[in-house]
Formats: structure tokens, C-alpha cells, sequence
């Protein structure tokens, strides 16, 4: 995609990557196949961004050879295993008025629909896609479905936190959330979450819809894993948010 092609776009697609190589061109041809397919969204332009982020795998080089095929996508490659940098990264050199992120276990284009419908024809500046909503179907096993409950339950005491569901599939106008990606100051696993607490704290106009979610693959990195750097960082946007008020 050429500069003139890309800042013509409407949406921009953002989606980490970390060693993804046993399913990335199969979902990549999944997206943009059912992006195609749908007449809610086949007349919009847009890019495809995969921010990949430290991978040990051929994920990189067969990403690149994706880009023969399709135009739509752009790459961008930090040496990092870092999530929330990743994303953070794909937002900020993202050209389309509205940013979709998505996981590319899931890749769901339906999301995309409803939720432009939401930002366009109700005047959203934020969407989440909530798997803990009771209209949601989420098929992924029983202690990381209690994980996001319990995570969710700890910003709702911590940090006053109104919402079900902080991570995973949102859509935003880019521009008009800009200030809230400056203001964050963790990254990782908690990147996105501070992301939908600090939109909700600064009053803009966000709501939730529910979600189908059906995982591809198990997580890149292990749930237990992940528990002593989301607890450092919680405790860092208590401290932030809380008791120095950034």
C-alpha cells in the first residue's frame, strides 16, 4: 500500500501478533474474505495492521510474504514481546478515521459492523466488545472466563471502573481518543484496560456490546504467566490514577 493509498482509508485494522505463524495467513484470509462478503462493509477502505512484537517464529517473514497478496496490509515490527506497546504502536501510525482492534485469534468482522453502526449512526466515540455482557457467548475455558471477571471486579474497586470488560475487541474514533493513548502509562496486558478506564474517567461517550468469542488457539503466553505483571501493573495505575491524579 503506497502513502497516497493508505492515508485514504477509512478504518485501520490493529492487530498484535507474537508468534502466530501456525494461523496468521489462515486468518488474514478469513478477515479479509469475510470483510468482502459483508455489504456492511465491503464498500469502506481500509488497512490491515499487524503489529508484531518479538516473535521467535517465522510469524515476521511470513507476514511479509502476505503482503503480496494483500495490499491491505501493513506490518510493523518491534523486537519486544510487549502487547500493549504493539498495539499502542499500531494506533499511533494507524491512518483510518476509526481503529478496529482485534485479536487474530478472533478476527471478528461482525464486531466491526455493529460497532460503526454504533460510532456513526449513534455518535459513540468508544466500543467495546464485552465478553462478560449477559448477552455475550464466550467459549473460553472456566478459569479465564473467572480471570476477566475477577480483573474487572478489581478495577471496579481500585479504580472505579463502570464497565464489564476492559480487553479485547474495541472501536474508536482515532482522533478524538488520541489524548487518552498519551495519558496511559503501563503496557503489556494492561495497556488496553488503562486504554477503556481512561476514556470512561475523562467522560467519553463509550458503551459496551456483547460478543461471540471462539478462540482459534491457546493464549501465546500462559494465563499464570501473566498474573505478577498485571498485578505491577495494576498497582501502578492505582498509584497513577488514584493518588497522584494523572
Amino acid at each position: 500500500m503506497s502513502n497516497s493509498q493508505a492515508t485514504d482509508v477509512e478504518l485501520s485494522i490493529v492487530i498484535p501478533i507474537y508468534n502466530e505463524e501456525l494461523i496468521l495467513e489462515s486468518s488474514v484470509e478469513e478477515l479479509t474474505a469475510n470483510i468482502a462478503a459483508d455489504p456492511r462493509l465491503n464498500s469502506r477502505t481500509y488497512e490491515l495492521i499487524l503489529s508484531e512484537n518479538g516473535s521467535s517464529d517465522n510469524t515476521v517473514a511470513l507476514a511479509k510474504s502476505l503482503q503480496e497478496r494483500f495490499p491491505q496490509l501493513r506490518i510493523l515490527h518491534s523486537d519486544e514481546p510487549n502487547y500493549g506497546l504493539a498495539m499502542r504502536r499500531g494506533i499511533m501510525e494507524a491512518h483510518g478515521e476509526i481503529v478496529l482492534c482485534d485479536e487474530i485469534d478472533l478476527c471478528d468482522t461482525d464486531f466491526y459492523a455493529r460497532a460503526l453502526e454504533k460510532i456513526e449512526g449513534e455518535g459513540y466515540d468508544l466500543i467495546v466488545g464485552s465478553k462478560a455482557l449477559d448477552r455475550s457467548m464466550d467459549h473460553r475455558p472456566a478459569f479465564r472466563r473467572l480471570a476477566t471477571r475477577v480483573l474487572n471486579g478489581l478495577f471496579r474497586v481500585f479504580l472505579g471502573f463502570h464497565g464489564t470488560d476492559t480487553h479485547g475487541l474495541k472501536a474508536f474514533r482515532r482522533q478524538r481518543l488520541l489524548d487518552v493513548i498519551d495519558r496511559c502509562v503501563v503496557d503489556r496486558d494492561l495497556f488496553a484496560s488503562e486504554f477503556v478506564i481512561r476514556a470512561e474517567r475523562m467522560n467519553f461517550r463509550m458503551t459496551e456490546i456483547p460478543v461471540h468469542i471462539v478462540e482459534k488457539r491457546q493464549p501465546s503466553i500462559h494465563l499464570v504467566r501473566r498474573v505478577p505483571n498485571v498485578l505491577k501493573n495494576l498497582g501502578r495505575l492505582v498509584w497513577v490514577i488514584r493518588v497522584t491524579n494523572r
